[in-house]
Order: structure tokens, then sequence, then C-alpha cells
């Protein structure tokens, strides 16, 4: 995979940067500050749908906190298609593979091919790609197969994209733990 060398000095950009974490760890805000360091037009996939007042409300709650700076697409299911349409732009950020992930379940999609896609699509940017998912696997064993069901795909998914990431960061109360790449500078 080709790396993009930073426009000051040139250091070598980190192409893929994923930050896994539990429910409310700080993940999305500290995704948000990778993703603002890289050079170029920042640009926020989102997947989440906002099916009820509640969800409205929190997708409101993230427009906000992130501030003004960012373009918008919104990609409940095409993940891979919003990656290749807005390639060469400046660094995307994707919040979250587990709302994606969630998505196509729901929608009785084969997550597996899916997952297989958007890993070719990661491989072929040319602009950064910081990503946010969940860490699902941690707690209690679900009461039901479909719980069970997603929880084991999202650790897949997380492993799969994992492997290639360049970068993996795990959030903890706001805090995060560099699991794979280079020591910050």
């Amino acid at each position: 995979m080709e790396r993009a060398s930073h426009p000051q000095g040139g250091t070598v950009l980190p192409q893929i940067i994923l930050v896994t974490g539990g429910a409310r760890s700080g993940k999305s805000r500290h995704a948000e500050a990778r993703a603002r360091g890289l050079p170029g037009e920042r640009v926020y996939i989102a997947t989440a749908r906002a099916d009820d007042d509640e969800m409205r409300a929190r997708i409101a709650r993230h427009i906000a906190d992130r501030g003004d700076g960012w373009t918008t697409i919104e990609a409940p299911v095409d993940l891979v298609g919003a990656l290749d349409r807005s390639d060469g732009r400046g660094p995307r950020l994707v919040d979250c593979l587990t709302l994606w992930l969630s998505n196509l379940m729901l929608e009785g999609r084969d997550w597996e091919p899916e997952a297989a896609a958007l890993v070719a699509a990661l491989a072929r940017q040319k602009s950064p790609v910081v990503m946010v998912s969940n860490e699902v696997g941690m707690g209690i064993v679900p009461d039901n197969a479909l719980a069970r069901a997603f929880r084991d795909a999202q650790g897949w998914l997380n492993q799969r994209v994992a492997a290639i990431a360049d970068e993996v960061e795990f959030v903890v109360a706001g805090l995060p733990m560099r699991v794979k790449g280079p020591s910050p500078a």
C-alpha cells in the first residue's frame, strides 16, 4: 500500500487508523482529533441512521461536538462506495464500523463479503482513513442468538481491519493506548 508523505518534513503519514474502545470511551473524540491532525479537506463518513428521536439527538450532538470544517457523507450501508467517492480529498473519518455492521445485519445482508470488500477498498485508498469501532466482546456472553452473532461478527470485522491498519488505538476512559503502529512523536 502506497503511503502519503506529510507536506512538511517528508514524514510518512499513516494511511489506515483504527480507533476502538467501549461505549462512551472517548473513541470518537480521539478519532476526530487524529483526523484533524492530517492535511487536506476533512470528510466525515457517517454510518448512523436517524430512525428515532434518541438517535437524531445523538447525531446532532456529534455534529455540534465536531464543529465546522467537515464535509459529511451519509453511508449507512455503502461504506465502500463512500470511501471510493471521497478518496483524494483528504482524511476521512468513518464513524462507525459498529453501526455499519449492524445496518448490514439488520438488512439481512451477508456481512462477510461486505467486510472483504471494505478491506480491499481500504488497501486502495490514497487519502488517510480513520475508523471508529466498538470493542463489544469484553462483556458477558449475550443471551440470544442475534446478539451473539453480532458480537462475533464485530470481533471478526475488527480483527480484519486491524490486520491491515497502520495504527490501532484502544481508548479507555478517554485515554488512548497504542496497540499497533509507531510510538507518537
